[in-house]
């Protein structure tokens, strides 16, 4: 252990890595299109690599870690550290090179599903959820970290890998897809796991290296006394393997719990906590046996949102701290894969906005700052604070939330609106739809791009949009969709199109975050007080909907998914700006019903992503989510039809709270686990929640390649069609499908259009 005379320690959790200009991204789709060779493809990585590991080291940061490079995702890259191939894909093994099995795991081909995309701890990333079955033998594969390691090390800097804990490797994984295999439960294998991380600290130990980086985020998670246990045996025994580095175990996104007095009483050296999001009290912590033994790695800069930490309130903390846990490391609260990378690069943002915003780059600064704070005091550059955001407020703004009333947030008994839209729709049972998006042409991009940069007149621009719109609506006619889209073709990003024409919001140039692979966006800050000056889609919607006799669906993002994948402002409750958000939308679709839009669909996917690990507060932030996704929808007359979009969850509370939302038609993403949702649809009898409203159960996945067969699509619509009436019954995809080609798209929708009509007709000649 560093003696604290030698001062405090500074380090950081993890960085992000597509490179400060999307390098990653861009090497990626030209290595998957063909145009680059694999080996420039990995330079690339290498490049980042070592660019990474070179700056943190200059920063001054005292440990730099390592292994946080990834081509695709972290978990994926565990999963295969240790030898997991899924059964389905390991006839590859010998056929293709493990990069590109990699990838084939990743990214699927149209006769094999990919792994599963399944977002990760309440926020915007998506991992690929590994596949276990009860026979996985488990092997070592590390040579990718250890020539990383290799290369630091030739540098003269010691890197601290990191890696997935076998426990939040184990617990984010799923019972493999086999089929007639039974399912189990993945902490079986735990007792396989093991030996193999010890045999991995026994090569990092021979290695040279002094500590590795364990990161357990299942454990801010509410988990069982037997995944508790589990986890207590193996650090009992990890920490006594007999040749290993020093292990610091992380609890990011949350309450470490009850895994920390766990860890307290083991020979685990150093321990993790992500005080930015859970700020435990000095005294609390003093009371855990053995933390005083242990070396406290205190995550008080978030990784999680773009403000500056408040550098003396966070000192004094510290300070605090430092009197129970003397062995003390200043860090972030979670990897800043979660954060742009540099503030400075952002040459238009409000000037006192930008001067209380922290990217990546500027928080590893805050870090480095307060642990020289903390050792030394703080120095002259500390005498001003920094500058305050006046948030920007509006009178007016404020007033209509509070004049918000209950009556504001409910609509007719469902039943009268199902007998007027029907009226007014004449819908046939299980029409079919899909949920918003189409592919995006290189000339569309380009248009928009140009628009911006002032080479194009808004008149051309509107029309090359309407060009394509007409298309599309064209093509839906064609393959016999029921409900048509526009496609969304003027629209960047489902939350950035809006953040960018709504008040109170700033959006960024730069500002690029990965969600998953080479998929990355630009989250909007909520800096201010919400309001809308002015309709945001009703231009090309009302387009869209004069093509066509049959019904356009309008398409808007809701209050709550908003908020969720945005950096909110932090000076006021969060129900407060969903409330704002709402009251924003709830105009918007006054006005599209003016136009005549019959049907409109506002996305929720982030109410089950929200809510809190923890069962402490959830129905809490249930009542408000549903209470600002009501006050959005509740303005419309019966006879216009409310659609939502949300992911699946089989947590009661969330099925609960999918019926109070009071949708006319819920769509689910639900192909990989339509089980829970058909389980929904029935109702539990013991305590009478269920989906009572229509239901449109994403019947084949919108993020892969592969083109489900009419067959499959019947057996799942059947299936859906049992467990209610088909009049309550929607067949549409679980997403949108811009990131489709149309190659793709065109054979899925006639496919699903053809299985509906079976659907279809045999529940007519049933009556």
């Amino acid at each position: 252990m560093v003696n604290v005379t030698d001062g405090y320690g500074s380090s950081i959790l993890g960085y992000p890595r597509i490179g400060p200009h999307r390098e990653l991204k861009r090497a990626l789709e030209a290595y998957w299109r063909g145009a680059i060779p694999r080996e420039a493809l990995l330079a690339v990585g290498r490049d980042i690599q070592e660019r990474q590991f070179n700056e943190l080291a200059a920063t001054g940061l005292t440990q730099v870690p390592g292994n946080t490079f990834s081509f695709y995702d972290h978990v994926l890259d565990n999963a295969l550290l240790f030898g997991a191939v899924p059964k389905r894909f390991q006839s590859y093994r010998d056929e293709l090179d493990p990069l590109d099995l990699y990838f084939l795991m990743a990214r699927g081909r149209p006769d094999l599903p990919p792994l599963e995309l399944v977002r990760f701890f309440g926020t915007n990333y998506h991992y690929r959820q590994p596949e276990l079955a009860a026979d996985t033998a488990f092997s070592l594969h590390p040579d990718a970290l250890l020539d990383e390691f290799d290369r630091a090390n030739a540098r003269g800097i010691e890197l601290r890998p990191v890696v997935l804990g076998p426990l939040s490797l184990l617990l984010l994984s799923k019972a493999g897809q086999v089929p007639g295999e039974d399912q189990f439960d993945t902490l079986q294998l735990l007792d396989k796991l093991l030996p193999v991380y010890e045999e991995l600290f026994e090569i990092l130990a021979k290695r040279g290296s002094t500590c590795v980086q364990l990161d357990e985020p299942a454990f801010t998670s509410e988990r069982t006394p037997a995944e508790l246990a589990a986890f207590e045996a193996a650090y009992h025994r990890l920490s006594k393997a007999p040749l290993r580095p020093r292990m610091l175990v992380t609890g990011q996104y949350g309450d470490f719990g009850e895994a920390l007095r766990i860890l307290a009483g083991t020979n685990v050296e150093a321990i993790g906590l992500d005080l930015a999001s859970y700020r435990i009290r000095p005294e609390e912590l003093a009371e855990i046996p053995g933390i005083r033994r242990k070396r406290l790695y205190a995550g008080v800069i978030s990784g999680r949102n773009v403000w500056r930490a408040d550098r003396y309130v966070t000192l004094e903390y510290l300070n605090q701290l430092a009197q129970v846990c003397p062995d003390l490391v200043v860090s972030t609260g979670t990897t800043l894969l979660h954060v742009p990378y540099d503030t400075l690069i952002e040459y238009d943002i409000l000037g006192n906005v930008a001067d209380r915003l922290a990217f990546a780059k500027q928080k590893v600064g805050e870090v480095v700052s307060l642990a020289k704070a903390l050792t030394d005091g703080p120095s002259e550059s500390w005498r001003k604070r920094p500058t305050e955001v006046h948030f920007k407020q509006k009178h007016a703004v404020r007033q209509r939330v509070y004049a918000v009333t209950p009556e504001m947030r409910s609509r007719e008994p469902y039943e009268v609106r199902r007998e007027a839209q029907q009226a007014r729709l004449n819908l046939p049972p299980v029409p079919a739809t899909t949920l918003g998006s189409f592919p995006q042409t290189t000339k569309i991009r380009q248009a928009r791009h140009d628009l911006g940069q002032g080479r194009l007149s808004y008149d051309d621009y509107r029309k090359r949009i309407e060009a394509e719109i007409e298309a599309t609506i064209r093509l839906q006619e064609d393959i016999g969709l029921d409900v048509l889209v526009h496609g969304e073709h003027e629209r960047n990003d489902m939350i950035q199109y809006f953040a960018e024409l709504l008040d109170g919001f700033a959006t960024t140039r730069f500002g690029w975050v990965q969600v998953y692979g080479s998929r990355c966006v630009r989250p909007p800050i909520i800096y201010g007080d919400v309001s809308r000056p002015e309709p945001m889609s009703v231009e090309w919607l009302s387009y869209a909907q004069s093509l066509t006799e049959k019904p356009v669906k309008g398409m808007v993002t809701g209050p709550v998914t908003m908020i969720a994948r945005s950096f909110v402002r932090q000076d006021q409750p969060l129900h407060e700006t969903a409330d704002q958000v709402a009251l924003a939308i709830r105009d918007e679709l006054a006005d599209l019903e003016k136009a005549g839009i019959a049907i409109i669909q506002v996305d929720e996917p982030a109410i089950r992503e929200m809510l809190p690990l923890r069962p402490e507060g959830r129905a809490e932030y249930l009542r408000w989510a549903v209470g600002a996704f009501r006050l959005a929808t509740s303005g419309v007359k019966p006879d216009t039809q409310i659609h939502t979009h949300i992911g699946y969850s089989g947590r009661a509370e969330v099925v609960e709270a999918i019926e109070e939302l009071d949708a006319d038609v819920t769509a689910i993403v639900a192909t990989r686990s339509i089980e829970w949702v058909l389980t929904a649809l029935k109702g539990d009898s013991a305590t009478g929640h269920g989906l009572s409203h229509g239901v449109g159960p994403g019947v084949y996945e919108s993020r892969s390649a592969r083109i489900p067969d009419i067959d499959e699509l019947d057996e799942l619509l059947t299936a859906a069609a049992e467990a209610i009436t088909p009049e309550r019954l929607w067949a549409n995809p679980d997403g949108g499908l811009k990131t489709r080609h149309y190659w793709q798209l065109e054979p899925s929708l006639r496919n699903l259009v053809a299985a509906a009509r079976r659907v279809r007709r045999r529940a007519l000649e049933s009556e």
